[in-house]
């Protein structure tokens, strides 16, 4: 027998056969979410089969560990249940024919000749809706027949373990049932989207051509464009967003509450994915509340058509926001204007429109695949889950019931339905036509990524460079303890130039370690960071490409800083020397804006990109990476200090005269360098701004005061560093104190979801990742001791007779780490709330939306 063997959901039962007395232990190893996977020898299952559930439907999977207890269960029942002849009667009824039929199941022995199966039998019947009586699924029950041999606890615990797998049965097929129409409704919308969108591209194909022969001579040309006529229709900045989470909201809602209306599952299902052609009276109704902002309807080509395009640049948020402001006066010039009482005007499609719409159905037919590829993940590893548990109670039981109840199982919806299958080929055939012209190898680069495969190499650079930062790190502290430096009377030129550059590349570094020490915890528990985040899956960085990044880039700061402490000691002092560190920082600056694809250039890009959102802000659209980085920001305020500082030096050529004093002497640059000290909250209180004007949602207009709050905070602590006087240190007291309960309380409850009174985890939440509660009540007490860092403010702690400066870069770095242990329970309760609406994959907007006609 082969020691690999792969798995297909329709040959399960080839794949396992029933009479073989040496059938291998097998495991799922190495596969992605979007290929069968492979079984291997002696790994046990349960572990294999949670490394590879989808984490978000983890509730909908097969609950195999419960499974596993009952057959524990059973297990000592069957060691106590004594002579199994007088086994009493089973607990178990068959249920009334009156309100469903039975479907009665053969056994099969292994030469295929039917016999009577007297274990068990297994009951199909049509459920129905409580309301009007229609039928709406099937559900499985499973009677444990007197004949089994069982008795006592054993009958008892016999029965409780099929009802559990009954129930296991009925929830995979309802939840897969419902996640099938869910996809294959969006993939009809899809199609209806891509049959626009090559209208479109024929028409500005055609006025291109036209244009070209009607001025072939002509080099200073404008792209031609296709006028279509255009209705100002009703459509709220706020509308795509909430469209987006209806249709998931719904379908969580009714999974949960195990609903049996066909009609609200499909109103759950449909709803919110731009389903095109499928505009309901109550959802049109609601849209109609708001103004529009971002929806244009369009008569092109013989059809009307709504145009949505997401505002997530400047140009088009200021777009949207004059218009708010001035619809009356826009309306009152479009009649001015001469434009017909109908309202219309004409819009220009060409072909940067269509490319922008082009862009957005591929990202949704991507996502579409990536769904896909789940539920067959799903399928996959369900089937094998029922194969094993049933596999373990006839080995416990000594009974043949795997068979009978497998034959079942393969018959459910889940196993039997191909829709979601022959979906997924044909979203695959549509990729290749229209976004890989016919190159099904390009396709399948967006399609199936390949994951990055982890090198041995990157672990022995790690430990290389580590070794070497310790050693030079040491060789520096001992020259830096002979100069006689970081202490009260040492260097000033040195402490106040070099130092800050040192300090502000380790509190840098020492940020980035810690998130690659919350990307280790995150995979560790399952959590989906990259889809939380939304990175590439295949350009993603992982904790060792972070932790080389971190050792290699100290190895050699370490190593510079060490040779110019050197040379300060040997008494060369001039401008040349002094100029060292700041080459330093614009070497690595160079090399963060470095356009070659060398040194990891997407996560650098990235990277930009966050920082350029954030400046921009509220202008750019808010996601999850821009404002976690903003909190990140928040927790780097001595960086930026530091960083201003050394700009205004270098930059005024201060370090020429080692004039160290002159950028905190002129007003200008102290006023700037108040500035800096909260700026990081008020991008953040910006952010919370633009979520509030998207989503409407008051919780972030609640949670942009306390980023007020922590700027009063801020602003008075610079103020009190000015002048201290009794006034400012009493005011510092009273608003750093207001602000930081604020903070630990949005921390606590907002935040990391906890504190919850009336959770079965009391004082905690329902749901909780770390199996030991008490974890989460040492890292609030941690929180709290950390968040009272501002303290420092007012005792002025010194540590022997080092530099105060060195006090408070200990104390900045205490902050760092408060916000790597932050980031951990942030993620946590993202992935939760994800988890707990069964949202796996992004709800992509779709650009067209057909209007009905009246």
């Amino acid at each position: 027998m082969d020691t690999s063997t792969q798995v297909h959901a329709a040959h399960i039962s080839t794949a396992y056969p029933m009479a073989s007395s040496q059938t291998p232990r097998y495991q799922y190893h190495g596969c992605s979410e979007l290929q069968c996977c492979t079984l291997k020898p002696m790994v046990k299952f349960s572990k294999q089969f949670e490394g590879q559930l989808v984490p978000e439907w983890k509730e909908a999977f097969v609950d195999y560990w419960q499974l596993k207890k009952d057959i524990k269960n059973l297990q000592v029942a069957t060691g106590e249940g004594g002579d199994k002849a007088a086994a009493p009667p089973s607990q178990w009824q068959a249920p009334a024919a009156a309100s469903h039929w039975v479907m009665r199941l053969p056994f099969l022995n292994p030469h295929g000749h039917q016999k009577e199966n007297s274990v068990i039998q297994v009951h199909r019947k049509l459920a129905s809706s409580g309301n009007d009586g229609a039928v709406v699924g099937e559900v499985y029950e499973t009677v444990v027949l007197d004949t089994a041999g069982f008795a006592g606890a054993e009958a008892e615990a016999a029965s409780a373990f099929f009802q559990r797998l009954d129930e296991q049965l009925n929830k995979v097929n309802r939840f897969y049932e419902r996640k099938e129409r869910e996809f294959l409704d969006r993939g009809e919308s899809l199609r209806r989207q891509l049959q626009i969108l090559v209208e479109l591209k024929a028409a500005v194909t055609e006025a291109r051509r036209r244009a070209g022969s009607s001025a072939a001579g002509s080099t200073d040309q404008e792209d031609p464009s296709v006028s279509c006529s255009i209705l100002h229709g009703d459509q709220s900045l706020r509308g795509i967003t909430e469209q987006e989470q209806e249709g998931q909201e719904k379908f969580t809602k009714d999974y949960i509450a195990k609903s049996t209306d066909e009609g609200e599952d499909q109103l759950s299902i449909s709803g919110g994915l731009g389903n095109s052609g499928r505009i309901d009276k109550p959802r049109e109704e609601a849209a109609n509340k708001m103004r529009t902002l971002s929806g244009k309807e369009v008569t092109c080509q013989g059809r009307s058509v709504r145009i949505n395009i997401p505002i997530t640049t400047p140009s088009r948020t200021v777009i949207a926001i004059r218009e708010l402001l001035f619809d009356d006066m826009l309306s009152q010039s479009r009649k001015i204007g001469g434009i017909g009482g109908d309202g219309c005007e004409k819009l220009s499609i060409n072909k940067k429109k269509v490319h922008q719409a082009e862009k957005m159905i591929r990202g949704a037919l991507v996502e579409l695949y990536k769904g896909l590829g789940y539920l067959k993940t799903y399928r996959t590893l369900n089937m094998v889950a029922f194969v094993k548990i049933l596999k373990k109670f006839d080995k416990i039981t000594a009974k043949e019931v795997q068979t009978t109840y497998l034959k079942v199982v393969e018959s459910s919806y889940f196993n039997s339905s191909d829709k979601a299958i022959r979906l997924m080929d044909d979203v695959e055939e549509l990729f290749v036509r229209h976004f890989a012209t016919g190159d099904k190898r390009k396709a399948m680069k967006y399609l199936k990524p390949n994951q990055k495969e982890e090198s041995h190499a990157t672990t022995f650079f790690i430990g290389l460079f580590t070794g070497s930062f310790v050693a030079l790190f040491i060789g520096y502290c001992i020259m830096a303890h002979i100069a006689g430096m970081y202490t009260q009377q040492s260097n000033k030129v040195y402490m106040s130039t070099s130092y800050p550059v040192l300090s502000m590349f380790s509190l840098f570094f020492l940020h980035l370690f810690v998130y690659g020490c919350n990307i280790f915890m995150w995979r560790k528990t399952r959590i989906n960071y990259t889809f939380i985040f939304e990175f590439t899956p295949t350009k993603e960085l992982k904790y060792r490409d972070v932790f080389l990044i971190c050792t290699t880039s100290m190895t050699v700061i370490i190593g510079v800083m060490f040779a110019h402490l050197t040379l300060i000691v040997k008494g060369y002092s001039s401008s040349a020397v002094q100029a060292i560190p700041g080459c330093l920082l614009l070497v690595f600056s160079l090399i963060l804006v470095c356009p070659f694809k060398i040194l990891y250039r997407s996560s650098r890009y990235q990277f930009l990109r966050a920082i350029r959102n954030i400046i921009l802000t509220p202008f750019y659209k808010v996601v999850m990476v821009d404002f976690f980085m903003a909190d990140q920001l928040c927790s780097q305020v001595p960086l930026l200090r530091s960083l201003e500082y050394l700009a205004c030096y270098y930059i005024t050529s201060s370090y020429k005269t080692q004039d160290y004093g002159y950028c905190t002497r002129v007003k200008h640059f102290r006023d700037l360098a108040y500035a800096v000290s909260f700026l990081p909250y008020y991008w953040r209180a910006m952010q919370c701004a633009r979520r509030w004007f998207d989503e409407g949602d008051i919780n972030h207009i609640v949670n942009l005061g306390k980023y007020v709050s922590a700027m009063l905070a801020a602003g008075t602590k610079v103020a009190y560093e000015n002048d201290n006087s009794a006034g400012w240190l009493s005011l510092v007291v009273i608003v750093s104190s207001i602000a930081t309960i604020y903070q630990l309380y949005w921390d606590f409850v907002k935040d990391w979801g906890l504190l919850q009174f009336n959770s079965k985890n009391p004082w905690l939440r329902n749901d909780l990742i770390l199996k030991q509660k008490y974890i989460y009540f040492i890292s609030m007490g941690l929180n709290l001791l950390l968040r009272l860092a501002w303290l420092q403010t007012v005792i002025h702690p010194n540590i022997g007779s080092l530099d105060s400066r060195v006090t408070l870069f200990f104390l900045a770095a205490l902050e760092v780490i408060r916000r790597g242990h932050w980031n951990f329970y942030r993620l946590e309760n993202e992935h939760l709330n994800n988890a707990g609406k069964f949202r796996a994959v992004k709800v992509v907007p779709l650009p067209f939306h057909e209007v009905e006609e009246d």
